[in-house]
């Protein structure tokens, strides 16, 4: 399970690094989509999730930490405007430039 786990953060790395390389805008803001749920699943994976454990209220020998998963639901929230915001300005760069391409120029070659 560790080694897919494992694989899967590794594929949505990959891939939103290769997405923020691109030229156009909105592969770009896809790559940053990807990168930011690499980031919550790696978060969960160093929270050591457990099923069963009880959250920190009773009286229990162990607890299931709840910082990895505030931290996450901070982040989502957090990666929904930021991308809300990257889709905006895109479309206010292709509206002014006439243009998708990160630098701005367009297909000149």
């Amino acid at each position: 399970m560790e080694l897919l786990y494992a694989s899967m953060l590794g594929l949505l790395t990959m891939s939103g690094v290769y997405l923020l390389l691109r030229a156009r805008t909105f592969p770009v803001v896809v790559g940053l989509t990807l990168i930011s749920y690499a980031v919550n699943l790696f978060l969960f994976a160093m929270g050591r999730l457990n099923t069963g454990m009880p959250a920190v209220l009773g009286q229990a020998s162990e607890y299931s930490d709840p910082l990895p998963q505030a931290l996450v639901l901070t982040a989502i929230v957090i990666g929904f405007a930021m991308t809300a915001f990257a889709l905006v300005l895109a479309l206010r760069a292709q509206g002014e430039l006439d243009s998708d391409h990160v630098d701005g120029k367009g297909d000149q070659g």
